[in-house]
């Protein structure tokens, strides 16, 4: 316990504070690096990046981070890191157009996760991703209630896209308006229609059942079927 918060080497590591006047020079010089060669690689936008290009970022980080700070870690081995890690990069992407196998296991493939206003069972537990999230990107699309969407996928980016019913086909769906969604009962006393929470799956007040019969499930949430203005 005696080397327990000794200041000087929590702060410097018995560095000499000139080594910061380094650091600024390795930071200034990985940065400059970095900057051109992913010039070089055609970079999308950051919310574009797909779980590949993730890797390649993350690799870089690592390649650029240590020679930004660790003396023992030269700065001309951290770039010839980067350059190989952008040819890799290059190289794998070219190799992609051409052999399609190839493309979907390095990028993945769209998901349909929701189909005639209903989600597809179990697809968001498999790709780990929270109903919270999809309502959230749909809100952005202008959608009230699930009932609106034909088709909706899930990108390789993280994205969503949808493709909307035609006004006169828009059914009850399941409202995603935070004010309407977290109203969720497990009672159904009024309205026409009513949607389960997990799965989106609506039927007229009647019929409806303590179970959703699609996939087990008992919260409910009254349905609305609104038209989509965009």
């Amino acid at each position: 316990m005696e080397n327990v918060f000794e200041w000087p080497r929590v702060l410097m590591n018995e560095l000499p504070y000139s080594f910061l006047l380094e650091v600024v020079f390795r930071v200034a010089v990985m940065f400059l690096v970095l900057l051109v060669l992913l010039r070089f690689a055609g970079k999308r936008g950051v919310k574009q990046l797909s779980i590949f290009e993730m890797v390649i970022i993350i690799a870089l980080g690592s390649a650029a981070g240590d020679p930004m700070l660790y003396e023992d870690v030269g700065v001309v081995p951290g770039i010839v890191v980067i350059i190989v890690v952008i040819i890799l990069y290059r190289l794998i992407t070219m190799l992609a157009v051409k052999i399609k196998p190839l493309e979907r296991l390095i990028e993945g493939e769209p998901k349909l996760i929701i189909e005639n206003g209903e989600f597809v069972l179990n697809i968001l537990n498999k790709e780990n991703l929270a109903a919270d999230e999809v309502y959230s990107q749909l809100r952005l699309k202008s959608v009230e209630h699930l009932g609106q969407i034909k088709y909706a996928y899930l990108e390789t980016t993280g994205d969503i896209s949808a493709f909307f019913l035609e006004d006169e086909k828009v059914g009850y769906g399941l409202p995603i308006r935070p004010e309407l969604l977290y109203g969720t009962s497990s009672v159904r006393s009024s309205g026409t229609y009513y949607s389960c929470t997990s799965c989106g799956h609506s039927v007229p007040l009647q019929i409806a059942k303590d179970t959703c019969e699609r996939c087990g499930k008992k919260e409910w949430l009254k349905s609305i079927n609104t038209i989509r203005i965009s």
